[in-house]
Order: C-alpha cells, then structure tokens, then sequence
C-alpha cells in the first residue's frame, strides 16, 4: 500500500511539473496574441495575417506539446470551412493549417485576455439567446465571403466525445449558398496513447473549461489530425441536403481513421 502511494505523489508531482512548465509556455504564446492584437493587424495584407496566426497556432499546440498532422489542403482564396467539434482546441488547431475568421458564442468577447485575441482575429459573434440574431450572423458570414475572407464554423453547435457527430445545423450554410462560395470540409480527430479518441480533450457535459485546460496540460502523447476533405461546391444547393452531405462526408473520414 506504502508503495502504490508513493508512486501516486510521485505521479501527482510530475504531472504538475508538466503542467507548470506547459503554463508558462502558454502564457508567453498568449502575451505574443496580445502583442499582435495591439499590432496594426486589420491593415496588414492577408498573406501577412495569414502567416501570422499560422506561426502563432502551430506555436500554441507545440507550448501544449500536441502533435499537429494535417492530411490534404485547403483551396486558397475564400471559403466556409466546415468541421467537427470536440473541443476549445479545435480553433487553434484549424487556423494552425487554414487560417479562418470563426463564428462564436458572443460570450467568448467577454473572456479575459483571450477575448481580445480572439476578437482581433476578426472572430464573428452570435447572440445565442436571441433567436433571431442568426439571421445578422448569416449575413455577415455571407458578406465576409464574398469579401474574400475564409469564415469557419461548427454545424453541430456543440462539442461533442469525439466517437461520433452531432446532428449538423443547416442554417448558417445558407451564407456560402448566398455568396457564391465554395464550403470546405475538415475532420478533426484527437488521439492519445491508449485511446484512439483522446479522453483528456473532451469538453462535453459539465465539464468547465478550467478542468479541461488541466486535462489538455497533464496529458502526454496528444495528437491531432487535422483532414482536410475534398471541396464542396454550393451551386443551386439546399442548406438542408448540403448539411446532410458534410456531415456524410466527415463521419466517414473519422469512420475511415478509426477503421
């Protein structure tokens, strides 16, 4: 018995060196995000903001020693990116590899130093308890579009385990049917040792965002893979049947890694 708990403190202490090392790795990547917030960003050219926040995300998921594998390319120019969604990580791990302006709960503005970050990445927010706030959202989405910006989006509304997808919501499609912009599908999919879908990025349930920044810090052996699946065009499309598709498509990749 003395010994099993001698080797839990001893577990205990290394996975809070682990984390405490992790920690101030992140905070030095999220006072480079505050830098670049304060930075004349708007006005950089997108070749220059695009490679900014690749540097700064791939740099992010390497604080937190995630291995980042991308599978395909995104088309260049603009898009509505499509994808699952399991966890807080998954903004970052996208614009690791696909630079995009995300559509997000308007709480998140409100969140200390990472709201500024991420409201400087031109991040488009949805008042969730206004029903009718979608509608402003859809447009600006579909405005973006046709501005040339890349605009991402998860149709599930929520974080889901990971195992399988949540129902796909249709109406924010409606802005690349109306901008006359291609949709880009991707499958994110979160591994760690021992486990085909990683437990510690789970963000479901009553999880708090805290316990899931503790998990993501004490895991070892975390790995995303990011695929990229083939374009999807949106001429003379239906919201509905095209929500079908990208939801097909991206459970069969996730389906295919698993397999």
């Amino acid at each position: 018995m003395t010994t099993m708990v001698q080797q839990s403190d001893r577990s205990a202490i290394a996975n809070g060196l682990l984390a405490s090392l992790r920690v101030l790795k992140v905070l030095i990547m999220i006072v480079r995000g505050l830098w670049l917030a304060r930075l004349p960003y708007a006005r950089w050219m997108p070749a220059r903001r695009d490679e900014a926040i690749i540097a700064w995300s791939r740099q992010m998921l390497q604080a937190l020693d995630i291995e980042l594998v991308v599978r395909g390319a995104a088309r260049p120019g603009p898009k509505l990116v499509v994808a699952n969604h399991v966890s807080w990580l998954d903004i970052v791990v996208i614009n690791a590899a696909v630079p995009s302006r995300f559509v997000s709960k308007a709480e998140v503005q409100q969140w200390p130093v990472v709201g500024r970050i991420v409201t400087a990445a031109g991040t488009l927010y949805l008042q969730r308890e206004r029903r009718r706030d979608a509608m402003r959202v859809i447009g600006l989405v579909s405005q973006a579009l046709q501005e040339g910006d890349t605009v991402a989006l998860f149709p599930e509304g929520t974080t889901g385990s990971g195992h399988q997808l949540l129902p796909f919501h249709a109406n924010f499609l409606q802005a690349a049917i109306d901008a006359r912009q291609p949709v880009q599908p991707m499958a994110l999919a979160y591994s760690e040792p021992g486990h085909a879908v990683s437990r510690s990025v789970e963000f479901v349930g009553d999880t708090t965002l805290m316990q899931s920044l503790w998990r993501v810090l004490t895991a070892r052996g975390l790995k995303v893979e990011l695929t990229i699946l083939p374009l999807q065009a949106v001429d003379h499309a239906d919201r509905r049947a095209l929500a079908t598709l990208l939801a097909s498509q991206i459970e069969d990749s996730l389906t295919h890694r698993a397999g």
